[in-house]
């Protein structure tokens, strides 16, 4: 099935503008169960009251932001909309920087953007970004949010990926500091030797949700009929000898590629 826009706009970079479609560029695809009550009928949510469990009626449900416990600040619909974004179909990109400076934790989700009439200037973008090994950081609204990114070239064509703030991304410096010894030369040493061992092309086709499929091939067989055993996944076993754990990997690693040639 061909892929379909969701939302339609124009890059901005000082006064020039470059008509495009925008296009989702991952989906999900988690399996989702529907509830349902001891008749196989389905079951509806409703609000209730945390004391007593009473059924609250819509309208008389309101939203509030908890300054303190028991504390509310009660906002209504007028109130949302007095302070959202005002609508726009610009992506105002501010500066381009280099690829290698926005760290991997920032990126949240994916667009394509593709031409939307103007080919030439898109593509013209396209190759300078590659080329130059940047990206540009952009601000842009869309269904009523505020949304920053970053606009790459990848394959010849554009992509945006939503930017997390930085008040959401956790710094590696607030991590525990390591304990104990410091790893030594021959550990080291064994541990670039397996990264060597391992060193391929990436391939994604080799990467599978192997849990949704487990479940569907359950719900497959179970609506045949049949009464199905998975078998469990057994955990590793721990080692507490880095050097001793390396070497099993090795080892490892080095058998399936012996099979492979043979």
């Amino acid at each position: 099935m061909a892929a379909r826009s969701i939302w339609k706009g124009q890059i901005k970079i000082g006064t020039n503008k470059i008509p495009v479609k925008l296009y989702s560029a991952v989906t999900d695809r988690n399996v989702r169960f529907n509830i349902l009550d001891g008749r196989h009928q389905r079951v509806k949510q409703h609000m209730v009251k945390q004391d007593g469990g009473e059924e609250v009626p819509a309208a008389e449900i309101k939203k509030a932001y908890e300054l303190e416990p028991g504390k509310f600040v009660i906002l209504t619909e007028e109130d949302l909309q007095t302070i959202e974004p005002e609508p726009s179909r610009e992506i105002s990109v501010t500066e381009f920087v280099p690829t290698d400076q926005i760290a991997q934790q920032y990126y949240e989700r994916p667009y394509y953007l593709a031409p939307d009439g103007d080919e030439k200037n898109y593509f013209a973008l396209a190759e300078a970004l590659a080329k130059t090994e940047r990206e540009g950081i952009a601000d842009w609204v869309m269904r009523n949010k505020a949304y920053s990114g970053a606009l790459r070239a990848q394959d010849g064509y554009l992509i945006l990926a939503t930017l997390r703030n930085a008040d959401e991304v956790i710094s590696a410096a607030k991590l525990p500091k390591p304990g104990g010894r410091a790893p030594s030369q021959k550990e080291i040493s064994m541990a670039r030797h397996l990264v060597s061992l391992l060193a391929d092309e990436f391939n994604p086709e080799d990467y599978k949700d192997e849990y949704r499929d487990r479940v569907l091939e359950f719900i497959e067989r179970k609506a045949k009929g049949h009464a199905p055993r998975l078998k469990l996944v057994k955990s590793k076993r721990k080692t507490t000898a880095l050097d001793s754990a390396l070497s099993k990997s090795i080892a490892a690693v080095k058998g399936r590629k012996e099979k492979r040639a043979a």
